[in-house]
């Protein structure tokens, strides 16, 4: 009983902190109490008492490629880059803020790596995609051949 009031006091603080870190911080108490709780038999324990925190989903997915539309073939597989916009790379990261979930196109040179376009928005529709690289063929200077790539996602 002793063992949950101790948890339950670090947890009002640090409600998400995991049970590695939480018997870091009880270690020295326990030992002053001589309560014998290893880290395994704190797991346990909490376990036991229901009071484990559950994992939390580390990302979101941008990325599927494994749909039914046309993909096109991989024109990088077997071409040195040697200069710059010779190749663009595109891809979507996302950006958490308090309110929401935001998304960021980008399309970057491959040699450079400088971002040649980019668009934001809430959701991850073609359109803020195209916007970025419409932004990317709008920036460029020169008007040699231009491979865009992307991993193929939706």
């Amino acid at each position: 009983m002793k063992v949950k009031f101790l948890v339950q006091e670090i947890r009002m603080t640090l409600p998400k902190l995991g049970t590695r870190k939480l018997y870091h911080l009880l270690k020295e108490q326990l030992i002053k109490e001589d309560i014998k709780l290893g880290r395994d038999a704190l797991f346990a324990y909490l376990k036991r008492e229901n009071m484990l925190i559950g994992k939390q989903k580390k990302y979101i997915k941008t990325t599927f490629s494994k749909h039914w539309l046309k993909k096109h073939p991989n024109l990088l597989k077997d071409l040195k880059v040697e200069k710059a916009e010779q190749v663009f790379v595109s891809d979507i990261t996302y950006l958490k803020t308090k309110e929401s979930t935001c998304y960021l196109s980008l399309v970057t040179d491959a040699y450079s790596r400088k971002i040649m376009g980019y668009s934001l928005s809430s959701n991850m529709n073609t359109e803020n995609v195209a916007k970025a690289l419409k932004m990317a063929i709008k920036n460029r200077s020169s008007s040699d051949p231009l491979i865009h790539h992307s991993d193929r996602g939706l």
